[in-house]
């Protein structure tokens, strides 16, 4: 597995080795042992998975302490703008944003740390979305962002109108009114 330190420090992007020939592929999506050695002790207790159709924006959510949730998420089946969100309140990149594009054929996965608002948009027609969490969710820690807050300055491949959003997540307040993580 290679790893690749994201611009945002804490983001990391973990690149599989991947077997493949006449018959398909093969590699192994998680390896505790190795995850330990390279990037860090963790322990995952939730494995959680969604379904969605082309230009879905699920996000940007985040879990307050003491239940603030790192996520280690791939895509299985098409393809996603994948998005973190720093809103560590001491952090030099707070407010900033780091994207990657996750796929079945990419394999890539993205480790976001506690600390992050996480958000992803779908760009096949159907996506399939896979993540580990090392917190249980509660839902009196649920915070969220606005996919409108023009201060995160998200580079979207389409007009932020044609995303098709939760009507909850439309309601989701700018980072600029309030700071998530603060003490």
């Amino acid at each position: 597995m290679q790893i690749t330190k994201g611009k945002i420090p804490g983001l990391l992007l973990l690149t599989p080795k991947v077997f493949e020939d006449q018959r398909g592929y093969f590699y192994e999506s998680y390896n505790q042992d190795v995850f330990e050695q390279k990037i860090k002790k963790i322990r995952w207790v939730q494995d959680n998975e969604s379904g969605s159709v082309k230009n879905v924006f699920r996000g940007f959510h985040y879990q307050v302490p003491p239940f603030a949730q790192a996520k280690l998420v791939r895509v299985s089946r098409g393809k996603v703008l994948d998005i973190a969100i720093d809103i560590r309140p001491d952090s030099p990149t707070f407010g900033q944003s780091e994207s990657v594009i996750l796929s079945e054929e990419n394999k890539l996965q993205f480790f976001i740390p506690a600390g992050f608002a996480h958000g992803y948009l779908v760009l096949s027609e159907k996506a399939v979305f896979n993540y580990k969490c090392d917190d249980f969710y509660h839902p009196e820690a649920e915070g969220g962002i606005s996919y409108r807050d023009p201060n995160l300055k998200i580079d979207w491949p389409l007009p932020v109108d044609e995303l098709i959003v939760s009507r909850k997540d439309k309601q989701l307040p700018e980072l600029t009114h309030h700071r998530p993580f603060k003490d």
